[in-house]
C-alpha cells in the first residue's frame, strides 16, 4: 500500500513538468525562429512544434483527473458541510459515511463507463488531431483517474468508519518547512 501513498502527486508532478519543459520548449523556439540568423534560422523553421499544445491540454487533462484523487486523499477536494457540521455526531457521521460512499460509488460508475467507452474507442481507428494518438489513449485518463478516486473514497470512508478520522488540509502547512525548523536547520 506504501505505493499508493504518494501516486498522485508523483503523477502530478511528473506531468506538470513535462507539460512545463513542453511549454518552455515551444515558447523558445517560437521566439527564436523570429531571429534573423542565418542558418539558425532555417533550421528552427524546419522544426515543427504545432503538437506542444495538443499534448499540453492532454497533460492537464490528465493532471486534472489524478489531482481530483489527491484531493479527495488530503481532505482538498471541494465538499460542503456546514448544515452536516451542525448536526448531532452520530447524525453527522452517517451524513459523513454516505457523502463518501455516495462519492465512491459515482465515481466507480464513471470508471466503469469510462472503462467502456475506452473499449469502444480502441476498436475504431479515431486519433487525436496533431499528434495523431489513437484517442483512447487520451480517454484512458477517464476510467484511470476515476477508479483511483473512487479507491480513495474508499479508504477515506474505511478510515472514517474505523477511527472517525477525515483528511484534514492545514493550508498554513508546507510540507518539510516545519521538520527543519524542529532540526534546527532554519
Amino acid at each position: 500500500m506504501k505505493i499508493l501513498d504518494h501516486l498522485e502527486e508523483w503523477l502530478i508532478a511528473t506531468l506538470m513538468g513535462a507539460a512545463t519543459l513542453i511549454i518552455f520548449v515551444a515558447v523558445v523556439h517560437r521566439y527564436a525562429s523570429g531571429l534573423a540568423i542565418p542558418g539558425l534560422q532555417d533550421w528552427l523553421l524546419r522544426i515543427n512544434t504545432s503538437w506542444a499544445q495538443e499534448l499540453t491540454i492532454y497533460l492537464f487533462v490528465w493532471m486534472a483527473k489524478f489531482g481530483a484523487a489527491y484531493g479527495v486523499r488530503t481532505g482538498i477536494h471541494v465538499g460542503v458541510d456546514v448544515l452536516v457540521n451542525r448536526l448531532d455526531e452520530r447524525s453527522r457521521r452517517g451524513f459523513i459515511l454516505f457523502g463518501l460512499l455516495a462519492g465512491a460509488c459515482f465515481t466507480g460508475i464513471i470508471a466503469s463507463l469510462g472503462a467502456d467507452f475506452v473499449y469502444e474507442l480502441s476498436d475504431t481507428s479515431s486519433t487525436s488531431e496533431v499528434l495523431e494518438l489513437p484517442i483512447w489513449i487520451v480517454y484512458l485518463a477517464i476510467p484511470l483517474g476515476s477508479a483511483l478516486m473512487c479507491f480513495r473514497f474508499l479508504q477515506v470512508a474505511w478510515r472514517f468508519a474505523r477511527g472517525g478520522e477525515l483528511p484534514v488540509h492545514d493550508l498554513a502547512h508546507v510540507e518539510g518547512l516545519n521538520e527543519d525548523a524542529a532540526e534546527g536547520r532554519s
